[in-house]
C-alpha cells in the first residue's frame, strides 16, 4: 500500500476516534443533559412538553452551552465527524442535536442567498406537530404563517377545507415562538442574511397525518404520515403477509381498531391480501361503522368484490 495512502488511512482512523471521544464528552456535558432533564417528566401532554421546551430554549446561556463544544471541534480539527443526524435542501442544512421519547431539537441555518435566488415555494406543509422555536440569528427575516381547521375522525381528502394566510411578523434575535403545526403552517421570508434557529419538535399529540397545501389557492394537495410507526406497522403487515404468516391473524385485526385511520385500511387490505374468508366479518364491520367517512366508504366498495370473489372460489365451474 503507498504511503500516502496508509498515511491518509491512519490519519482518518484517528480523527474517527477523536470524533466518537468528542461526541461521547459533549453529550455527558452539562448542556446536553439539561435537554433531557427538561424533558424528563412531560408525560403524554404536547401543551406541557411545549412549555418545557420554551423554558429549555428561552434560557439565554444554554443554547451557546449546547453548541460551543461542536464549534471549537470542528474549528480545531478539519476532520472531526459529528455523529449527528444532518438535512439538507436548496434552502438550508440542520442536525438533530438532541433526541428522546419526548421530543427532538435541530439546528438549522436558512441560506438567505438560496432564499433570494430560488423561486418561491408553491406549497404549504402542516407538519400536524407542536413545535417551539428559538431564532438565533434572524438575519432581517420575517416569517409567514397560515392556518387550517384541525384534523378530525371525518377528515377527507375530497371534503378538506383550504388554509387560508394568517399573518406576517418579523423575526428577532433570540426570540422564541411556539407554532400548532397541526394547525398552523410557516414560512421563513425576505432574509438579509442567514438565519439560525433551534427547533424543539414534540412527539405526543400528532395528528395522524401531515397536509401539503397550494399556496395560491389555499387547496389540500397530498397528505403523508407524521408521525413513522404507523408506516412502520403498514410494512410489518405487508412482509407478514408476503411470507404467508397465517398465524399473524389477530395482529392484522389489531390494527383495523387502531385509532390511525389510515392505518386501519392498509392492515385490512393487506389482511384480505393474505385470508380474504377470515376477514370478511372485520370488513363487514368497517363497511358499517368504521368512524372514518372514507375507510367506510372504501370498505362498501370492497365488500361485494370480496363477497364475489369468495363466491367463485366455492363454485368454480
Amino acid at each position: 500500500m503507498p504511503a500516502t495512502i496508509l498515511a491518509t488511512r491512519e490519519a482518518l482512523i484517528a480523527a474517527g476516534a477523536r470524533s466518537r471521544a468528542t461526541m461521547l464528552e459533549w453529550r455527558e456535558g452539562s448542556a446536553y443533559r439539561a435537554a433531557g432533564a427538561a424533558f424528563a417528566d412531560c408525560g403524554d401532554s404536547p401543551e406541557h412538553a411545549a412549555d418545557c421546551a420554551e423554558r429549555l430554549l428561552a434560557d439565554p446561556d444554554w443554547a451557546g452551552a449546547l453548541l460551543a463544544p461542536l464549534v471549537r471541534a470542528l474549528a480545531a480539527d478539519p476532520l472531526f465527524e459529528p455523529a449527528l443526524k444532518f438535512h439538507r435542501d436548496a434552502l438550508r442544512v440542520g442536525a438533530v442535536l438532541f433526541d428522546c421519547p419526548t421530543a427532538s431539537i435541530a439546528a438549522s441555518v436558512t441560506g438567505a442567498a438560496a432564499m433570494a435566488t430560488l423561486p418561491p415555494p408553491a406549497t404549504i406543509v402542516f407538519t400536524g406537530r407542536l413545535a417551539v422555536t428559538r431564532t438565533i440569528r434572524a438575519g432581517g427575516a420575517s416569517l409567514r404563517r397560515w392556518i387550517a381547521a384541525p384534523m378530525h375522525a371525518q377528515f377527507g381528502s375530497t371534503g378538506a377545507g383550504r388554509c387560508t394566510p394568517d399573518d406576517v411578523r418579523p423575526l428577532h434575535d433570540d426570540a422564541v415562538h411556539r407554532t400548532d403545526g397541526r394547525t398552523q403552517a410557516q414560512l421563513i421570508v425576505d432574509a438579509a442574511d442567514d438565519v439560525v434557529t433551534l427547533v424543539a419538535t414534540i412527539r405526543s399529540g400528532a395528528a395522524p397525518l401531515m397536509r401539503e397545501y397550494d399556496i395560491a389557492t389555499g387547496v389540500l394537495l397530498r397528505v403523508a404520515d407524521a408521525d413513522d410507526r404507523p408506516s412502520r406497522k403498514g410494512m410489518l403487515l405487508h412482509f407478514l403477509r408476503v411470507a404467508g404468516r397465517a398465524d399473524a391473524q389477530d395482529r392484522f385485526e389489531a390494527e383495523t381498531r387502531t385509532d390511525d385511520f389510515h392505518l386501519r385500511w392498509t392492515a385490512m387490505r393487506e389482511w384480505l391480501a393474505l385470508d380474504a374468508a377470515r376477514a370478511m366479518p372485520r370488513l363487514a364491520e368497517m363497511a358499517a361503522a368504521d368512524p372514518s367517512d372514507e375507510v367506510r366508504r372504501a370498505a362498501v366498495r370492497m365488500l361485494p368484490v370480496v363477497q364475489g370473489r369468495l363466491a367463485d372460489a366455492r363454485c368454480p365451474a
